[in-house]
């Protein structure tokens, strides 16, 4: 993970948090005063975003940061995450800026861990989208792969996915994809959303290597991976949930992607309090 970009994330938002200063820790804190503060789970979950917590007190400084909990464990109720030590002020205007990432990136892998369960058992890997916070997708995505979920392409430099638009610009799946590969031959797969048999079976006589099943009711999934048979992978997307997916999972497709997983999740409750 490139942590210069990290590093510009979490100035980016002390400075949103902090115009010119604390005026309330001003007021009452004293510069020499040091504390100790533990960063406590309030519920279960799964943990992610530890590094960026304790990063954001290193860069204010003057605080030291001992992790208790690496990223992707379980934690439970009453768990001490971490421990600090250090400038009482730092502590505090650093608090809510490092809770703010740790608790939603926790949040997320908690959410995709739920989802990783229901499909164990089959062959089928959960893969996250590009459903993300703007300007947060670094995070976000490292949060989806700590619960378990497979990382789909990064953004659109990264993959060929030819979606419902794309096809209906170029005038069908064949055009699209003849486009594409005049222009990229075989050095990149080729991924094609369909969402009906028709479409499955012109991007079949493409030879794509990716068909995506997209918005398609469970019936029409299992039809459509039985036409495929293994001549190309299979993900399924759209209508995905945690009461549906493992229905889904047993179709036999390859990959389930849902955006639920960075934009439906409950950041998980930690808190920081000085001891």
């Amino acid at each position: 993970m490139n942590l210069s970009v990290i590093d510009k994330l979490i100035i980016d938002a002390l400075n949103e948090d902090v115009t010119y200063e604390d005026i309330t820790t001003e007021s009452i804190i004293p510069d020499s005063l040091q504390n100790s503060a533990n960063l406590y789970a309030k519920q279960d979950g799964i943990l992610a975003g530890i590094f960026v917590f304790k990063r954001v007190f290193e860069i204010l400084g003057d605080v030291d940061v001992k992790v208790l909990k690496e990223d992707g464990n379980e934690i439970k109720k009453g768990d001490v995450v971490c421990t600090l030590r250090g400038k009482t002020k730092n502590i505090l205007i650093g608090e809510r800026t490092a809770l703010n990432f740790i608790q939603r990136m926790s949040g997320i892998a908690t959410l995709t861990r739920e989802f990783v369960k229901r499909i164990e058992g089959t062959k089928a890997q959960l893969l996250d989208t590009r459903k993300t916070t703007p300007n947060l997708r670094i995070l976000e995505k490292y949060s989806t792969m700590v619960g378990g979920a497979v990382n789909h392409r990064f953004n659109l430099s990264d993959g060929i996915l030819i979606k419902d638009n794309h096809i209906k610009a170029a005038g069908g799946i064949y055009n699209a994809v003849e486009l594409v590969k005049k222009r990229y031959s075989n050095l990149k797969k080729i991924e094609v959303e369909t969402e009906n048999l028709d479409m499955v079976r012109e991007a079949l006589k493409c030879s794509v290597d990716i068909i995506m099943l997209d918005n398609m009711s469970l019936q029409l999934i299992k039809e459509a991976v039985l036409l495929i048979d293994g001549r190309a992978l299979t993900e399924v997307s759209g209508n995905v949930n945690l009461d549906t997916i493992s229905d889904i999972a047993k179709t036999g497709v390859d990959f389930i992607s849902t955006g639920a997983i960075t934009h439906s999740y409950k950041s998980l409750d930690l808190s920081l309090r000085i001891v």
